[in-house]
């Protein structure tokens, strides 16, 4: 375990900010155009054997960035305060946040960095590869166990959609169990949680969170996750490749180092939103997965995978995948300003759809209906 832990990825974040637990696959040869990829998927090769190409925004899209990064950085912010504050009263001071890469590992960023700033503490930081329907990396969490001996692990992504995540970690917790006889706590904290999935959350709105709008130049040069029986061998962490020809497009410490800069003035508004929510029902009621179960069946679309709820997971269709179109809760919300710009530079069309729990949601299109 040792060994491996010295192969991992090493992004552009400094390790004070995190450790990646990732093989480094980075001369591995794993891109697929956006419609082969989308192809292999559907005739069930699974997303994490391949890796998409790198979308590259244009200026006008850079620009978006930089319009949502300066309008949304006091939410973020006290979004990152506040479920940094409900895991403190309820987990205590001996834990270890676990960010599921590649979403999670800004946010747990912010929250060791609001941690620190705040409390004077170190919280220790790890990223590691979760995948829907293979789950957690067993190996990145027997090193983890092994380097903190009695603390407890705390897992950490960006935002919900659906739930599937959520639902992952659970599974992997109860096979962890099983297979080593260790507990782990499968609630999963996240920023902002439209789904209503989880109980630990900074926010429930379902704004863009900045770093949706970028992959790799917003999440330490890193890669989605990978596991690709080919690459990874069975004592090794899953993997990931570092995107270092990207280096001058880099905005990943720029993006952290921004919203870590509101962590004085939005001390007022964390102590107040958490009181607020200490009051409040935070029990989750999945109200999004029943959003989407309406979608499928007024849209007859037979796998709800390619269906993709709210801000983040709607980006990153444009970003990623074959988009067939984008609903909106309202075409008038200028929150989703980056929305409608993806979509008209890839010709999508956005209908609106008012009976939802999300500002938005990305359609993709079955691949035998788009030959």
């Amino acid at each position: 375990m040792i060994e491996n832990a010295r192969q991992t990825v090493t992004g552009s974040y400094s390790v004070e900010d995190v450790i990646f637990l990732l093989k480094d696959l980075s001369e591995a040869a794993l891109e697929k155009d956006t419609k082969e990829r989308e192809w292999a998927i559907q005739q069930g090769v699974h997303y994490s054997e391949m890796l998409p190409v790198e979308y590259q925004p244009s200026e006008e899209y850079l620009q978006l960035f930089h319009e949502s990064l300066e309008i949304y950085k006091q939410k973020v912010a006290t979004a990152a305060g506040v479920v940094s504050e409900l895991i403190i009263d309820e987990k205590g001071r001996d834990i270890v946040f676990v960010s599921l890469a590649r979403a999670g590992t800004p946010i747990g960023i912010l929250m060791k960095r609001y941690v620190k700033e705040a409390y004077g503490w170190t919280v220790p930081h790890y990223s590691v590869s979760i995948i829907r329907g293979r789950g957690i990396d067993e190996n990145a969490l027997l090193y983890l166990l092994e380097q903190h001996p009695g603390k407890r692990l705390v897992f950490v992504d960006g935002w919900t959609g659906k739930g599937a995540i959520s639902k992952e970690l659970t599974r992997s917790a109860r096979l962890f169990k099983e297979k080593y006889g260790v507990t782990l706590d499968d609630e999963l904290a996240v920023l902002a949680d439209p789904g209503h999935c989880s109980s630990l959350f900074g926010t429930r709105e379902d704004f863009l969170i900045p770093s949706a709008c970028l992959n790799s130049t917003v999440s330490g040069l890193v890669s989605r996750t990978v596991l690709n029986d080919h690459w990874i061998k069975a004592g090794d962490f899953h993997g990931a490749k570092v995107y270092r020809e990207l280096a001058d497009k880099d905005l990943s410490n720029y993006y952290i180092d921004i919203i870590a800069g509101e962590f004085a003035a939005v001390l007022p508004l964390v102590k107040q939103a958490k009181a607020d929510l200490q009051k409040a029902n935070r029990t989750p009621t999945w109200e999004g997965l029943r959003s989407i179960e309406a979608i499928q069946k007024e849209f007859g679309i037979k796998d709800i995978n390619l269906i993709k709820p709210g801000a983040g997971e709607t980006t990153r269709v444009l970003l990623r995948r074959v988009p067939w179109k984008i609903l909106v809760k309202d075409k008038e919300d200028i929150r989703l300003k980056h929305i409608f710009q993806l979509a008209k530079e890839r010709n999508v069309p956005v209908e609106e759809y008012k009976q939802m729990s999300y500002t938005c949601c990305g359609l993709i299109k079955p691949m035998e209906e788009n030959k």
